[in-house]
């Protein structure tokens, strides 16, 4: 499985959302590739999982992938949510 987390210049807000997600997947036993990239290579980067924020989550909307909006970056919860909603589509 692949996972891309997507923040505006790929090193802000997408570490620490990649770090909440494979915390997360670590904990379900999931295993998966995940990465912290910025909105113009998530556009061109072939993925299962998209996780970002409100704004580039409508805008990736509509490919392959299944898009994810995650508000707390850091929250546990609300990312093993997003995670279960994937695996059970």
């Amino acid at each position: 499985m692949k996972v891309l987390c997507v923040c505006g210049m790929g090193f802000g807000s997408s570490l620490m959302l990649k770090m909440t997600a494979e915390k997360v997947l670590k904990n379900k036993d999931v295993k998966a590739d995940v990465e912290a990239v910025d909105f113009g290579t998530a556009q061109s980067v072939t993925a299962d999982l998209i996780l970002t924020n409100n704004e580039f989550a409508s805008q990736l909307q509509g490919g392959q992938a299944f898009v994810k909006a995650i508000v707390n970056m850091a929250s546990e919860q609300e990312v093993e949510s997003a995670i279960e909603e994937f695996l059970n589509k």
